[in-house]
């Protein structure tokens, strides 16, 4: 089995790195946060120092990082993962960033002999500790194909989408219908809620029905019962909402929808909501219908 290199332990990537680890693989691990290193080193997994160590001691490196700037920083900073790596290492990008900036890793990496796959994730953290994540893949197919193992064990769906980059833009796709999602589910229990009907009544009734989605499965029970435990932030989805429209204005593409929402995140951020679960999107709702309004 290839030995394996992870960085980025946070809500994603731990559960993700202890996937590979029930699999058999030796693995190295690396986080910025001590802390996080420490968790892991205790179940068995090797102490990694810095990226450029990880890569220099394993045939895989995966990163698992916030945005852009921070994989950019692991992979061609000081100490990162280029500087410690040999020909024929594999880095595979399972952060969810611009696809330029997959580009420009690419490009980088290909320099120094190292093949680069941009590999984003959905699901959030329910999925990850279950090993059933989507995961949309850029890449070559050679090299897709010598990875689909590993990647099977932390997803039930792998898709190849296209070349370096593709995977990004799948992903922003797929972060555009789920928070576009979260917000209309959002007004419509808010108007069964200020109309006097019983939200989760609603929510039973529709979810069989062509509003029935996964979102909405998800997400309108951590609504109804107020939990807005994190599995996946409101400051990591507006950063994929941004991209997008990024993404969006190099093409010439209009995203009117995207915009909204991602000005409804930031507006959540602002009041200190950036590390709530997407689902309280709610709340921005709530705010502009106050029960006391609506029986008024």
């Amino acid at each position: 089995m290839s030995k394996i290199g992870f960085i980025g332990l946070g809500i994603m990537g731990k559960p993700m790195l202890r996937n590979l680890r029930k699999a058999g693989h030796e693995l190295v691990a690396y986080d910025v946060v001590a802390a996080s290193v420490d968790a892991v080193v205790s179940e068995g997994i090797e102490r990694g120092v810095s990226c450029k160590d990880v890569a220099a001691r394993t045939d895989v490196v995966i990163t698992m990082l916030p945005d852009g700037p921070e994989v950019e920083q692991a992979v061609l900073g000081p100490g990162g993962v280029l500087e410690g790596a040999h020909k024929g290492l594999i880095l595979v990008d399972m952060s969810s960033i611009s696809p330029l900036v997959s580009q420009k890793l690419a490009a980088a990496c290909a320099g120094k002999g190292v093949a680069f796959l941009d590999a984003p994730v959905s699901g959030g953290e329910p999925k990850a500790i279950d090993g059933t994540l989507a995961i949309m893949v850029g890449s070559e197919q050679a090299i897709f194909d010598k990875v689909l193992p590993l990647l099977q064990l932390m997803g039930s769906s792998v898709v190849l989408t296209g070349g370096v980059g593709a995977g990004n833009v799948t992903k922003l796709a797929n972060q555009i219908i789920v928070a576009c999602n979260i917000a209309a589910m959002s007004e419509a229990l808010v108007l069964a809620d200020r109309c006097g009907v019983d939200s989760e009544v609603v929510f039973n009734a529709i979810k069989g029905g062509l509003a029935g989605s996964a979102v909405l499965n998800a997400k309108a029970p951590m609504v109804i019962a107020r939990n807005f435990k994190p599995g996946f932030r409101i400051r990591l989805h507006q950063k994929d909402l941004r991209n997008a429209l990024l993404t969006a204005e190099s093409k010439k593409v209009a995203l009117p929808l995207t915009s909204l929402v991602q000005q409804m995140l930031i507006a959540l951020m602002n009041r200190g909501s950036g590390d709530l679960d997407h689902s309280a999107i709610v709340t921005f709702i709530e705010e502009m219908a106050p029960k006391a309004a609506a029986k008024s």
